[in-house]
């Protein structure tokens, strides 16, 4: 099935098109996220998981924290872009971004610093219930610095597939909860996999 074609005539969204298109399924019908995990770094995580079927179960767990996150992430993401806007954050300034890309990322950077608390607590209590014999507060800060770099690809990922991508076929505040979703496939393969080998690590 052909819905999106614009782009492949286009030499800079070409490559996003393909992508998107693996990404969203328009091609093979499977499911978004055995999409996402033919990235090469992703696609070795999920073989890993494949092979161990007690990991598999943690990552599912660790997946359904992750998705009542992303409820948590995407509501506030929504409430603070609206904010923002009605703030006027950004306008006027003198700048490489503009007032959307400024508003998303700051709004960005508030859901999901409230969505890793809300998966810190759920994984410690649930996904990784042994972990709760371990310091708090060494455990919380291994778990934020992985965090921190998962929200530096999230909002790249963000930013990166609202402009290059959605912002071609669907309105602006589509686009960037288009692009949100895409970006939280990604880095729930990069959150599970770093603290499963370090904030995690030794657990059997």
């Amino acid at each position: 099935m052909r819905i999106v074609t614009a782009p492949e005539s286009h030499p800079r969204l070409s490559r996003w098109s393909a992508a998107l298109r693996s990404t969203l399924c328009l091609r093979t019908g499977h499911a978004a996220a055995f999409a996402v995990a033919r990235l090469p770094a992703i696609g070795r995580v999920w073989n890993k998981l494949r092979e161990n079927p007690k990991e598999l179960l943690r990552f599912g767990k660790f997946a359904i924290v992750g998705t009542l996150g992303a409820l948590v992430d995407f509501t506030i993401l929504n409430v603070m872009k609206l904010v923002f806007e009605r703030m006027g954050l950004g306008v006027g300034w003198n700048g490489p971004a503009g007032p959307h890309e400024i508003q998303l990322a700051a709004a960005n950077a508030i859901s999901f610093s409230v969505a890793v608390i809300s998966n810190f607590t759920w994984n410690r209590l649930w996904t990784f219930p042994e972990s709760r014999e371990r310091p708090l507060g060494k455990q919380l800060l291994q778990f934020a610095i992985v965090n921190v770099v998962g929200l530096g690809i999230n909002t790249f990922v963000l930013l990166g597939m609202d402009h290059l991508v959605f912002q071609q076929f669907v309105s602006a505040r589509l686009s960037y909860n288009l692009a949100k979703a895409f970006a939280i496939g990604v880095v729930l393969f990069w959150n599970f996999g770093v603290n499963r080998v370090w904030t995690y690590r030794g657990i059997k």
